[in-house]
């Protein structure tokens, strides 16, 4: 069993295709009314805008000095070139974007992005000086085939391949079951902490003990105020990747605030 306190919790929201950039700023000066001091003692708060929204965020939180780390929800592997509707990681960096979501499962279902590309994608993020949110997680079919384990597995080996012991102990993977995203429906605790000790051991396997103690697991599907207090004390949690309950200001320091 893992040394939980030994690494800060990451609660991040993920708010895929919604907002514009004034429902953006609303929405993050709302969230800076809510959130104290000790809550971001205790945790980290990622937010993921659309694109268009980056800027926005990214100027009221340095303007004001919010408490909260700019992360956006995709990028493409290269630098620069003929990638029409693409974002390169260095403009992201350039934003001051901290954590960078690669191979949600939205992108993998319904953009057909690949183990291969979402390597590249981890890789890139890298080397901008940015933190990668490796997605990996297994559908209804492949749980109830008893595949889960190995589908997960395969994603992380794929995942990190070319990539150091040192830069994964400070990456953060998200395991996220594609059956209890948007859904509704939500792994048990019991079962989200199985999955995600699975994914620690695994990082153990493939690079090490450093890695794999260092290695922050965000739990994603269906995150509530309702579920995040017996989500998150399990000791293989060390977060979560928040998606509708990310849109609105209440419901989404409720969740930074599970510990109370």
């Amino acid at each position: 069993m893992s040394d939980q306190p030994s690494r800060k919790p990451l609660i991040s929201g993920n708010w895929k295709m919604h907002l514009n950039h004034f429902d953006a700023l609303r929405l993050v000066q709302e969230l800076s009314y809510k959130v104290t001091e000790d809550d971001v003692a205790a945790v980290d708060i990622s937010l993921h805008p659309p694109f268009t929204d980056l800027r926005t965020v990214q100027t009221v939180i340095d303007a004001d000095r919010l408490p909260f780390l700019l992360g956006a929800q995709h990028c493409h592997h290269e630098e620069k070139g003929a990638f029409t509707g693409e974002v390169a990681p260095a403009m992201l960096a350039k934003l001051n974007v901290s954590y960078v979501i690669a191979g949600h499962s939205e992108r993998r279902e319904v953009f057909g992005e690949t183990d291969e590309t979402v390597n590249l994608k981890v890789r890139a993020i890298l080397t901008a000086g940015m933190v990668p949110i490796l997605c990996v997680g297994e559908t209804l079919a492949e749980r109830d085939a008893q595949q889960a384990e190995a589908k997960v597995a395969g994603q992380i080996r794929a995942g990190l391949d070319g990539v150091n012991a040192q830069q994964v102990a400070g990456m953060v993977i998200a395991y996220e079951p594609i059956w209890a995203i948007g859904t509704g429906r939500t792994a048990s605790a019991e079962d989200a902490q199985a999955m995600c000790a699975f994914v620690r051991s695994t990082v153990r396997d493939t690079l090490g003990n450093d890695a794999a103690e260092g290695v922050r697991v965000q739990y994603g599907g269906s995150v509530k105020p309702a579920n995040a207090k017996e989500l998150m004390t399990q000791p293989d949690i060390d977060g979560a990747l928040v998606g509708g309950a990310s849109l609105e200001a209440d419901p989404f320091a409720r969740i930074a605030q599970y510990r109370l």
